[in-house]
């Protein structure tokens, strides 16, 4: 059976998280922690301890490059044993760890998903001004580890695009707002294309939310156990945080009637199994606020976010401007906050008639302004916006065409991954 007749198989690699699944459906198979923990005392083994011993030596190093865990499973083994590290192969959207990477994508085929690499085409997503070498050192894993029939990266924002429509009418000019637990990107793209010289990133992400409101509890007094701590606090982020449409209001709304806005968490305690409660108040909606007022947060960067992507379709062609401003697309998990898109759009919007004010009043009266649309799309699974992309990508006849080839690869090397065409025959 050619492997051009099975469903592909599409990772989307996060900073704080890894989707994977099989093209054509909905949703992600599995949702992970990118995080490998392998067992240190087996590798500093065979480095070291047994040199003199050829036999200890390379049984030492063929468990170290068997006992790892990746996801839940290497959280709960580096909390559980001492022996264990973590390592987390992408920091900032980049691979850093290529090693680590490898063992991870071994556990997500082998273990996670239970399929042969071999029978299947793969789709591989990357963070926006990712390095050409980068994809080569991908390709040369897949091809070479896994001998994977055939392989396509992906831009993230593009998929992200072509995730916000389900209809036959798929127009790819946009802005995506990308906001991960690692990475936050602003990236413009006309017909496909991303336009990178006017791409924006802002060192705020979803995992700057988890720490602000950990900060706030802890100020607070409120009592979690330190060892779950993160943990906790990024479950109570994602269950009770919402957006709000002014903070002096919001703060005057609590403080009037706190027992309508104050909730309650209740956990246990990891070591001793006795629980605990903690109150949730201003934290709720605090939290979210740091994109649109990051001065609460720290001063090393003060610009929010509507002023971010306001800045990246001005110095995107001006041609492009109009249908960019109309379709701001949202894609990761931090953009899922209850009323982030009617705050993103509703300041977004002041920004852009203020200035189309102030273009009428030194044009004169005899002189009108056209009104510009500002529309910010929210759609139910912007969450998976990326991996969504990818599915519906790959499971197209066109996808099978524009991936790079095993064949390739073996004829021209690993530097045929440099580059991969972007197609609209699906759209």
């Amino acid at each position: 059976m050619d492997a051009s007749s099975r469903p592909a198989v599409v990772i989307d690699n996060g900073t704080g998280f890894t989707k994977m699944g099989f093209a054509g459906n909905v949703e992600p198979c599995f949702i992970i922690p990118t995080v490998v923990a392998v067992n240190d005392t087996l590798s500093s083994q065979s480095k070291s301890s047994n040199k003199g011993n050829w036999l200890a030596q390379h049984t030492a190093g063929v468990m170290a490059d068997l006992d790892f865990y990746i996801g839940e499973e290497a959280l709960s083994r580096s909390r559980a044993s001492a022996n264990y590290n973590l390592s987390y192969p992408i920091h900032n959207g980049q691979v850093e760890n290529w090693d680590a990477m490898e063992r991870f994508w071994q556990q997500c085929i082998f273990n996670y998903l239970r399929c042969d690499p071999e029978d299947h085409y793969f789709l591989l997503t990357e963070s926006p001004l990712t390095a050409p070498e980068n994809r080569e050192y991908a390709g040369e894993i897949m091809f070479e580890t896994f001998n994977i029939p055939g392989l396509y990266i992906a831009v993230q924002p593009v998929l992200a695009l072509a995730a916000g429509y389900t209809t036959s009418k798929c127009e790819m000019t946009g802005v995506v707002v990308d906001v991960g637990d690692g990475a936050t990107h602003v990236v413009p793209v006309a017909d496909g294309y991303v336009i990178g010289s006017s791409i924006k990133s802002i060192p705020i992400t979803g995992k700057d939310v988890t720490c602000f409101v950990q900060k706030l509890l802890k100020e607070r007094g409120e009592f979690i156990p330190p060892e779950d701590s993160f943990e906790v606090v990024r479950k109570i982020k994602e269950t009770y945080c919402y957006t709000c449409s002014d903070i002096v209001k919001e703060f005057n709304k609590h403080d009037r009637e706190p027992s309508k806005f104050i909730k309650h968490w209740t956990g246990v305690k990891p070591k001793s199994g006795a629980t605990y409660t903690c109150d949730i108040g201003y934290e709720r909606f605090m939290g979210p606020e740091i994109f649109f007022s990051p001065e609460i947060y720290g001063s090393d960067f003060t610009t929010p976010l509507p002023a971010v992507i306001d800045k990246c379709i001005q110095s995107s062609p001006i041609d492009t401007r109009r249908a960019l401003y109309k379709n701001i697309v949202l894609s990761g998990g931090s953009t899922m906050f209850k009323d982030f898109h009617r705050r993103l759009q509703r300041d977004l919007k002041k920004i852009v008639d203020t200035r189309v004010r102030a273009a009428s009043s030194r044009l004169g009266p005899d002189v009108k302004s056209q009104p510009i649309e500002v529309n910010v799309a929210n759609h139910p699974i912007q969450k998976y916006a990326v991996w969504f992309g990818g599915s519906v990508l790959a499971s197209t006849a066109e996808f099978y065409t524009a991936c790079h080839t095993k064949a390739e690869y073996e004829e021209y090397g690993a530097s045929i991954c440099r580059t991969n065409p972007v197609f609209k025959g699906m759209y």
